[in-house]
């Protein structure tokens, strides 16, 4: 019996996360170990927070490593699959720590690679519907290139996600490494930061302390949200495919900005009672207009689609919200 139990144990896959401590990071590592992998979760924790693995410490399967991937990472062992998810991604962090968002995107996904070659490991680079930037065309398909301002405001996300795509495929060609990469479109749910800057924990952190929401320009630009199980579901789907191309992972359906506010603001009322009204600003620096991904690659290759309506991912996302903060809003949405 012993002897079975190391041999299931040594067939164990291992697979490391960076940027594991973060809110996509740490719903992945989540993933990853309940389908019985050895699960490396690396973070810096410069975005990142242990709360968000805090319920995976210290269990037999899971390892915590606090290391900044900027620098020469070393991971001993075996290694099958590598998932580079670190690099901040809020617009909030795209003016306060533009260069270490360069960084991570350059250095981080050089050192990542470089350890996927040297253990013969798969690798997934997490990369982002920015690099469309402002699109001209619409929906975004995959072939398309980008409308890219390089030296806007948002130029070091955008072209760290750009540079990070172009050195995988670098190494998939040049050093036979087996990569994937994976566009992620507008993503949300538990674990984001409430200061995250980014629109639905902006909105949900103003509605249920009962502030007005911040709508950005006149709220008819479009985004495409998904809750995070389904991303999740896509990029596991990925690293198991044969797929080396990009695919976008989002939800093709169009809303408003003005219209998700709108539904934040009626389910935190639902939640917690709170009433909360909309407040217009100016729209930031190359704000995108309209971002829709085409997703016919994900359905034909993954046989993948967005499963959870707006209004559910957002009342659960709502709802740990109010928990987390301690509030007499949060006492309304335990009850």
């Amino acid at each position: 019996m012993a002897r079975a139990e190391a041999r299931a144990e040594a067939n164990r896959p291992r697979a490391l996360v960076t940027g594991g401590a973060g809110f996509l990071g740490s719903h992945l590592c989540e993933r990853l170990f309940s389908e019985g992998y050895r699960v490396v979760c690396m973070d810096n924790l410069r975005t990142g927070s242990l709360e968000n693995v805090a319920h995976l410490v210290g269990e037999p399967h899971f390892e915590y490593v606090d290391h900044d991937v900027t620098t020469y990472i070393n991971v001993p062992g075996d290694l099958d699959e590598i998932y580079h998810f670190a690099s901040p991604a809020s617009p909030a962090d795209f003016e306060r720590i533009p260069i270490p968002i360069l960084k991570v995107g350059a250095l981080g996904t050089y050192n990542s690679l470089g350890l996927a070659r040297l253990k013969g490991a798969r690798f997934m680079l997490a990369s982002s519907s920015e690099v469309y930037g402002d699109p001209l065309v619409h929906p975004q398909r995959e072939e398309y290139w980008g409308n890219v301002n390089p030296i806007g405001i948002r130029g070091v996300y955008d072209e760290a996600k750009r540079y990070a795509e172009s050195i995988t495929m670098a190494y998939h060609r040049h050093h036979r490494v087996d990569t994937r990469i994976v566009r992620i479109f507008n993503t949300y749910g538990p674990r984001m930061r409430p200061e995250d800057g980014r629109m639905i924990p902006n909105f949900v952190s103003q509605a249920l302390s009962g502030r007005p929401l911040t709508v950005y320009g006149d709220g008819t630009q479009t985004r495409s949200v998904q809750y995070v199980d389904d991303l999740i579901e896509g990029v596991v789907r990925l690293m198991k495919s044969a797929e080396t191309r990009p695919v976008n992972i989002g939800n093709p359906h169009e809303m408003t900005v003005r219209e998700i506010a709108e539904l934040v603001i009626k389910i935190s009322k639902e939640i917690s009672g709170s009433e909360s009204g909309l407040v217009y600003e100016p729209l930031p620096q190359d704000d995108p207009k309209r971002r829709c991904p085409d997703i016919t690659r994900a359905r034909g290759v993954l046989g993948w689609e967005p499963r959870v309506p707006a209004r559910e991912g957002l009342k659960k996302t709502l709802s740990w919200f109010a928990e987390r903060s301690g509030s007499p809003e949060a006492s309304s949405a335990k009850r």
